[in-house]
Protein backbone atom coordinates (compact mmCIF):
# COMPACT_ATOMS: atom_id res chain seq x y z
CA UNK A 1 0.00 0.00 0.00
CA UNK A 2 1.76 3.47 -0.98
CA UNK A 3 2.67 5.98 1.93
CA UNK A 4 1.45 9.16 0.29
CA UNK A 5 3.34 12.17 1.52
CA UNK A 6 1.22 15.16 0.68
CA UNK A 7 -0.47 17.88 1.99
CA UNK A 8 -4.34 18.55 1.22
CA UNK A 9 -5.12 21.49 -0.97
CA UNK A 10 -6.50 22.98 2.11
CA UNK A 11 -3.35 23.03 3.99
CA UNK A 12 -1.10 24.04 1.16
CA UNK A 13 -3.13 27.15 0.38
CA UNK A 14 -3.02 27.82 4.19
CA UNK A 15 0.90 27.43 4.00
CA UNK A 16 0.49 29.77 1.33
CA UNK A 17 -1.70 32.31 2.53
CA UNK A 18 0.71 32.55 5.52
CA UNK A 19 4.00 32.14 3.49
CA UNK A 20 2.59 35.77 1.56
CA UNK A 21 0.96 37.46 4.43
CA UNK A 22 4.67 37.05 6.07
CA UNK A 23 6.71 38.62 3.05
CA UNK A 24 4.39 40.93 2.46
CA UNK A 25 5.17 42.59 6.13
CA UNK A 26 8.30 41.90 5.57
CA UNK A 27 8.70 44.15 2.79
CA UNK A 28 6.34 46.77 4.85
CA UNK A 29 9.13 46.42 7.07
CA UNK A 30 12.11 47.23 4.98
CA UNK A 31 10.22 50.30 3.31
CA UNK A 32 9.37 52.09 7.00
CA UNK A 33 12.71 50.93 7.65
CA UNK A 34 14.62 52.50 5.06
CA UNK A 35 12.25 55.83 5.62
CA UNK A 36 12.38 55.99 9.43
CA UNK A 37 16.46 54.95 9.51
CA UNK A 38 16.75 58.40 6.54
CA UNK A 39 14.83 60.45 9.20
CA UNK A 40 16.81 59.37 11.99
CA UNK A 41 20.40 60.20 10.72
CA UNK A 42 18.94 63.71 8.98
CA UNK A 43 17.44 64.92 12.25
CA UNK A 44 17.90 63.38 15.43
CA UNK A 45 21.14 60.64 15.84
CA UNK A 46 24.48 59.86 13.93
CA UNK A 47 24.41 56.54 12.39
CA UNK A 48 26.36 54.96 15.04
CA UNK A 49 23.41 56.01 17.40
CA UNK A 50 21.07 54.17 15.21
CA UNK A 51 23.26 51.55 14.62
CA UNK A 52 23.64 50.51 17.96
CA UNK A 53 19.64 50.91 18.53
CA UNK A 54 19.33 48.56 15.39
CA UNK A 55 21.93 45.16 16.92
CA UNK A 56 21.33 46.28 20.35
CA UNK A 57 17.95 44.71 20.29
CA UNK A 58 18.43 41.64 18.36
CA UNK A 59 21.42 41.14 20.20
CA UNK A 60 19.49 40.85 23.69
CA UNK A 61 16.98 38.46 22.00
CA UNK A 62 19.02 36.05 20.27
CA UNK A 63 21.56 35.80 22.89
CA UNK A 64 21.08 32.19 23.54
CA UNK A 65 22.23 31.44 20.07
CA UNK A 66 25.36 33.52 20.22
CA UNK A 67 26.47 32.12 23.51
CA UNK A 68 25.88 28.85 21.83
CA UNK A 69 27.99 29.34 18.89
CA UNK A 70 30.92 31.87 20.84
CA UNK A 71 32.08 34.99 19.57
CA UNK A 72 33.69 33.16 16.89
CA UNK A 73 31.96 29.69 15.93
CA UNK A 74 33.89 26.95 15.78
CA UNK A 75 34.41 25.74 11.98
CA UNK A 76 33.80 29.05 10.12
CA UNK A 77 37.04 30.38 8.32
CA UNK A 78 38.41 34.09 9.00
CA UNK A 79 37.18 35.31 5.92
CA UNK A 80 33.85 33.62 5.89
CA UNK A 81 33.89 35.59 9.35
CA UNK A 82 34.61 38.53 7.73
CA UNK A 83 32.44 38.35 5.18
CA UNK A 84 29.38 37.71 7.43
CA UNK A 85 30.64 40.58 9.92
CA UNK A 86 30.85 42.91 6.98
CA UNK A 87 26.79 42.89 6.95
CA UNK A 88 26.68 44.33 9.96
CA UNK A 89 28.58 47.18 11.52
CA UNK A 90 29.92 48.60 8.63
CA UNK A 91 27.22 47.75 6.09
CA UNK A 92 24.67 49.77 8.32
CA UNK A 93 27.18 52.77 8.99
CA UNK A 94 27.68 52.51 5.35
CA UNK A 95 24.38 52.38 4.37
CA UNK A 96 23.40 55.34 6.94
CA UNK A 97 25.72 57.86 6.07
CA UNK A 98 24.57 57.40 2.54
CA UNK A 99 20.97 57.96 3.48
CA UNK A 100 22.11 61.10 4.77
CA UNK A 101 22.41 62.33 0.85
CA UNK A 102 20.64 60.18 -0.93
CA UNK A 103 16.63 60.50 -1.02
CA UNK A 104 14.26 57.99 0.18
CA UNK A 105 12.71 57.51 -2.97
CA UNK A 106 16.32 56.31 -3.98
CA UNK A 107 17.22 54.21 -1.06
CA UNK A 108 14.63 51.17 -2.35
CA UNK A 109 16.40 50.60 -5.86
CA UNK A 110 19.95 51.39 -5.13
CA UNK A 111 20.16 49.53 -1.70
CA UNK A 112 17.40 46.01 -2.00
CA UNK A 113 17.04 46.76 -5.62
CA UNK A 114 20.62 46.07 -6.66
CA UNK A 115 21.35 43.28 -4.11
CA UNK A 116 20.15 40.46 -6.39
CA UNK A 117 22.55 42.11 -9.24
CA UNK A 118 25.42 42.35 -6.83
CA UNK A 119 24.59 38.18 -5.72
CA UNK A 120 24.60 37.04 -9.20
CA UNK A 121 27.48 39.28 -10.49
CA UNK A 122 30.02 37.46 -7.11
CA UNK A 123 28.17 34.21 -7.94
CA UNK A 124 29.57 34.69 -11.43
CA UNK A 125 33.16 35.85 -10.70
CA UNK A 126 34.01 34.11 -7.90
CA UNK A 127 31.79 30.75 -7.92
CA UNK A 128 31.60 30.31 -11.94
CA UNK A 129 27.80 30.56 -11.24
CA UNK A 130 25.84 31.25 -14.15
CA UNK A 131 22.54 33.40 -14.95
CA UNK A 132 20.61 33.66 -18.18
CA UNK A 133 17.28 33.97 -19.54
CA UNK A 134 14.84 36.34 -18.09
CA UNK A 135 16.94 37.07 -15.25
CA UNK A 136 19.56 38.16 -16.99
CA UNK A 137 16.97 40.57 -18.43
CA UNK A 138 16.38 41.83 -14.96
CA UNK A 139 19.43 42.24 -13.98
CA UNK A 140 20.11 44.61 -16.94
CA UNK A 141 16.66 46.97 -16.16
CA UNK A 142 18.22 46.97 -12.63
CA UNK A 143 21.34 48.25 -13.99
CA UNK A 144 19.36 50.59 -16.35
CA UNK A 145 17.29 51.73 -13.92
CA UNK A 146 20.42 52.40 -11.25
CA UNK A 147 22.25 54.37 -14.16
CA UNK A 148 18.96 56.66 -14.60
CA UNK A 149 19.49 57.54 -10.76
CA UNK A 150 22.68 57.75 -10.03
CA UNK A 151 22.99 59.87 -13.65
CA UNK A 152 20.27 62.42 -12.51
CA UNK A 153 22.27 62.51 -8.87
CA UNK A 154 25.69 63.18 -10.86
CA UNK A 155 24.94 64.94 -13.50
CA UNK A 156 21.46 67.41 -12.49
CA UNK A 157 20.63 67.14 -9.23
CA UNK A 158 24.31 69.06 -7.87
CA UNK A 159 23.19 68.26 -4.29
CA UNK A 160 25.54 65.73 -3.38
CA UNK A 161 23.13 62.76 -3.96
CA UNK A 162 25.41 61.05 -6.24
CA UNK A 163 27.66 60.35 -2.84
CA UNK A 164 24.54 58.54 -1.36
CA UNK A 165 24.44 56.50 -4.33
CA UNK A 166 27.63 55.17 -4.45
CA UNK A 167 27.56 54.75 -0.57
CA UNK A 168 24.00 52.61 -1.25
CA UNK A 169 25.77 51.04 -4.05
CA UNK A 170 28.73 50.05 -1.56
CA UNK A 171 26.56 48.50 1.04
CA UNK A 172 24.68 46.38 -1.31
CA UNK A 173 27.80 44.63 -2.03
CA UNK A 174 28.60 44.25 1.49
CA UNK A 175 25.43 42.27 1.51
CA UNK A 176 25.99 40.01 -2.31
CA UNK A 177 29.39 38.97 -0.86
CA UNK A 178 27.39 38.13 2.97
CA UNK A 179 24.63 36.35 1.14
CA UNK A 180 27.70 33.82 -0.80
CA UNK A 181 29.39 33.95 2.76
CA UNK A 182 26.08 32.88 4.92
CA UNK A 183 25.18 29.74 2.00
CA UNK A 184 28.76 28.37 3.18
CA UNK A 185 29.08 28.93 6.78
CA UNK A 186 26.92 26.27 7.75
CA UNK A 187 25.22 29.24 10.63
CA UNK A 188 21.48 28.83 10.69
CA UNK A 189 19.95 31.74 9.94
CA UNK A 190 19.15 32.94 13.53
CA UNK A 191 22.88 31.92 14.26
CA UNK A 192 24.41 34.22 11.63
CA UNK A 193 21.93 37.01 12.87
CA UNK A 194 22.89 36.16 16.50
CA UNK A 195 26.32 36.80 15.30
CA UNK A 196 26.19 40.09 13.69
CA UNK A 197 24.51 41.24 15.68
CA UNK A 198 26.55 40.74 18.64
CA UNK A 199 29.80 41.79 16.92
CA UNK A 200 27.97 44.92 15.30
CA UNK A 201 26.91 46.03 19.42
CA UNK A 202 30.90 45.52 20.25
CA UNK A 203 31.97 47.77 17.32
CA UNK A 204 29.47 50.29 17.93
CA UNK A 205 28.94 50.79 21.79
CA UNK A 206 31.88 53.20 22.43
CA UNK A 207 30.62 55.04 19.18
CA UNK A 208 27.29 55.30 19.93
CA UNK A 209 26.30 55.13 23.39
CA UNK A 210 27.51 58.65 23.96
CA UNK A 211 24.83 60.23 21.42
CA UNK A 212 22.23 58.12 22.85
CA UNK A 213 22.92 59.63 26.27
CA UNK A 214 23.03 62.89 24.82
CA UNK A 215 19.93 62.95 22.83
CA UNK A 216 17.89 61.10 25.84
CA UNK A 217 19.27 64.07 28.00
CA UNK A 218 17.45 66.50 25.37
CA UNK A 219 14.34 65.49 25.06
CA UNK A 220 14.21 62.79 22.69
CA UNK A 221 13.09 60.33 24.37
CA UNK A 222 10.05 59.38 22.07
CA UNK A 223 12.32 59.43 18.86
CA UNK A 224 14.11 57.05 20.75
CA UNK A 225 11.76 54.89 21.86
CA UNK A 226 10.31 55.13 18.17
CA UNK A 227 13.67 54.06 16.58
CA UNK A 228 14.08 51.01 19.16
CA UNK A 229 10.41 49.70 17.30
CA UNK A 230 11.69 49.97 14.23
CA UNK A 231 15.21 49.67 14.30
CA UNK A 232 15.52 46.51 16.85
CA UNK A 233 12.40 45.02 17.26
CA UNK A 234 10.65 45.41 13.65
CA UNK A 235 13.67 45.46 11.83
CA UNK A 236 16.71 43.41 13.48
CA UNK A 237 13.86 40.98 14.79
CA UNK A 238 10.41 40.32 13.09
CA UNK A 239 11.89 41.03 9.94
CA UNK A 240 14.41 38.34 10.48
CA UNK A 241 11.73 35.99 11.32
CA UNK A 242 9.17 37.24 8.67
CA UNK A 243 11.32 36.40 5.70
CA UNK A 244 12.44 33.20 6.87
CA UNK A 245 8.52 32.07 7.08
CA UNK A 246 8.03 34.20 4.12
CA UNK A 247 11.20 31.56 2.34
CA UNK A 248 9.95 28.42 4.04
CA UNK A 249 6.34 28.46 3.11
CA UNK A 250 7.08 29.82 -0.84
CA UNK A 251 10.74 29.41 -1.69
CA UNK A 252 13.53 31.89 -1.90
CA UNK A 253 12.61 33.32 -5.13
CA UNK A 254 8.74 33.41 -4.68
CA UNK A 255 9.73 35.49 -1.23
CA UNK A 256 12.28 37.63 -3.08
CA UNK A 257 9.34 38.38 -6.05
CA UNK A 258 7.65 40.87 -3.67
CA UNK A 259 10.43 43.02 -2.65
CA UNK A 260 9.60 45.62 -5.11
CA UNK A 261 7.24 46.93 -2.91
CA UNK A 262 9.23 47.63 -0.15
CA UNK A 263 10.94 50.10 -3.04
CA UNK A 264 7.36 51.99 -3.74
CA UNK A 265 6.57 51.78 -0.22
CA UNK A 266 9.75 53.78 0.74
CA UNK A 267 8.63 56.33 -2.31
CA UNK A 268 5.10 56.60 -0.96
CA UNK A 269 6.12 57.15 2.89
CA UNK A 270 9.20 59.46 2.30
CA UNK A 271 6.53 62.16 0.53
CA UNK A 272 4.48 62.77 3.77
CA UNK A 273 6.80 61.82 6.52
CA UNK A 274 9.84 63.50 4.64
CA UNK A 275 8.46 65.51 2.33
CA UNK A 276 10.22 64.17 -0.83
CA UNK A 277 8.76 63.69 -3.99
CA UNK A 278 11.11 61.79 -6.36
CA UNK A 279 12.19 63.50 -9.43
CA UNK A 280 10.88 62.52 -13.09
CA UNK A 281 14.33 60.72 -13.91
CA UNK A 282 14.06 59.33 -10.30
CA UNK A 283 10.68 58.21 -10.88
CA UNK A 284 12.13 56.08 -14.56
CA UNK A 285 15.01 54.58 -12.88
CA UNK A 286 12.59 53.43 -10.00
CA UNK A 287 10.24 51.70 -12.29
CA UNK A 288 12.40 50.15 -13.98
CA UNK A 289 14.72 48.61 -10.82
CA UNK A 290 11.48 47.53 -9.56
CA UNK A 291 9.92 45.71 -12.64
CA UNK A 292 13.75 44.09 -13.04
CA UNK A 293 13.66 43.21 -9.33
CA UNK A 294 10.35 41.15 -10.74
CA UNK A 295 12.19 39.33 -13.58
CA UNK A 296 15.89 38.89 -11.82
CA UNK A 297 13.84 37.09 -8.67
CA UNK A 298 13.23 34.56 -11.39
CA UNK A 299 9.59 34.37 -10.51
CA UNK A 300 8.09 35.05 -14.23
CA UNK A 301 9.96 32.05 -15.66
CA UNK A 302 9.80 29.52 -12.11
CA UNK A 303 7.09 26.43 -12.03
CA UNK A 304 4.90 26.58 -9.30
CA UNK A 305 5.74 23.75 -7.11
CA UNK A 306 4.43 20.83 -6.77
CA UNK A 307 1.52 20.34 -4.05
CA UNK A 308 2.29 16.98 -3.32
CA UNK A 309 5.04 14.30 -3.37
CA UNK A 310 3.94 10.63 -3.57
CA UNK A 311 6.22 8.00 -2.40
CA UNK A 312 5.35 4.41 -3.28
Amino acid sequence: MSDMIADTPKSSARSALIGWLAAFATVTIWGVWAVATRHAVTHDLPPAAVGLLRFGVPALVLLPFSWGAGLFPKGLSVLKGLALLGSGAPFFLIVALGMQFAPAAEIGPLLPGTMPLFVALIGWLAFGERVGGVRLAGFTLILIGVVCIGGYGLLLAGNGAWRGHALLLTGACLWGIYTHAYRRSGLSALQAAALIALWSVLILLPFGTPPLIRAFGSGLAVPLILQIVFQGLLSGVAGIVLYGVAVDRLGASRAAAVSPIAIVLAALIAIPVLGEFPEPAALVGIAMATLGVVLASGIVSQPAPGKAVSKG
